[in-house]
């Protein structure tokens, strides 16, 4: 197809995301009928109608969607070429991360460790959810979505999952919380209990666990913030179910203690990227390093894990 017309393409795909014609025409400062006449010619190139016009709206057809599709990729192509030669003129290498908005900051600052401050770096970090990460990630506006919800990947979606770290989870609270002698099973039937929110791998973990133990534990909080975690276990709210990492600070300083390791429950920590051919190459570097998380616990022997500092 090598006479498709790129400002047909470009036009079409700017009313398809605008949804409205009478919009795109104002914002790009052309005639309503400038436009639908090079939008027409596309039709007639690829031989679909790629618009159903209802009254003064536009929806995509079939053919419209799929169009829509390939115009994405092939313009955030000629986004990410002009980011690479751009960056190559200026010497800069430039790392473009995003993080789940409620993952552990810990986590975060471990993994990028390595480049930060490094000459002639620069590190873009944008926090969100997960669809809005993904959705950077796809258009190529991300190198990379750090969170502990991998997606699952098909053919439209090339996510590649890179696993980089799993750290145990453990039930923590404050030293005159648990001043008293309990096993497990009673600090769970007995004691408040702040959770992470129901969609969550750990939330999941003690549902099981709790099942299996038959108890049915007093829920006083449900959070779906690490960080908001920890600070309503500092509060003596309840007992937080919370991965040591996220309270280093707080097991070093002995506000908050760990009562028990939750049996079979762990929080992995993942890197997601898409399958690009040109990928960065600062961000192979981290995916290939070993992450190192140390937790100190005064009153219990160190885990095995690898140099994350405290969760804010």
């Amino acid at each position: 197809m090598a006479d498709l017309n790129y400002h047909h393409l470009h036009l079409f795909r700017a009313v398809a995301h605008d949804g409205n014609l009478t919009r795109t025409a104002q914002k790009l400062n052309l005639s309503q009928s400038a436009i639908s006449v090079q939008i027409r010619k596309l039709e007639d190139r690829l031989g679909h109608p790629l618009f159903d016009r209802r009254g003064r709206q536009l929806h995509l057809t079939e053919a419209g969607r799929i169009a829509l599709d390939h115009a994405d990729a092939i313009f955030a192509v000629g986004d990410e070429l002009l980011g690479i030669l751009r960056d190559a003129g200026r010497g800069l290498q430039v790392l473009r991360v995003g993080a789940l908005a409620t993952l552990s900051r810990n986590f975060q600052l471990g993994f990028l460790r390595p480049v930060l401050g490094q000459p002639g770096t620069e590190v873009i970090l944008r926090s969100g959810s997960l669809s809005e990460l993904l959705t950077l990630l796809e258009t190529l506006n991300l190198d990379v979505v750090l969170t502990n919800q991998p997606p699952q990947r098909d053919a439209t979606t090339p996510f590649v999952s890179h696993r980089l770290a799993e750290q145990p989870v453990s039930l923590v609270g404050t030293p005159a919380r648990l001043k008293s002698t309990r096993n497990l099973a009673q600090r769970l039937a007995t004691l408040p209990i702040i959770l992470p929110s129901t969609n969550s791998s750990i939330r999941i973990g003690f549902d099981a666990l709790t099942a299996q133990l038959g108890i049915r534990p007093g829920i006083v909080a449900e959070v779906d913030d690490m960080a908001m975690m920890r600070l309503l276990a500092r509060e003596d709210v309840g007992l937080a179910v919370l991965p040591l990492i996220a309270i280093k600070d707080e097991l070093q300083q002995g506000i908050l203690i760990e009562a028990d390791r939750l049996p079979g429950i762990s929080e992995t920590f993942y890197a997601v990227t898409l399958d690009r051919r040109f990928p960065n190459p600062m961000l192979q570097q981290l995916i290939t390093l070993p992450l190192v998380v140390e937790v100190d616990r005064p009153d219990k022997p160190a885990l095995n894990a690898s140099g994350l500092t405290a969760d804010v």
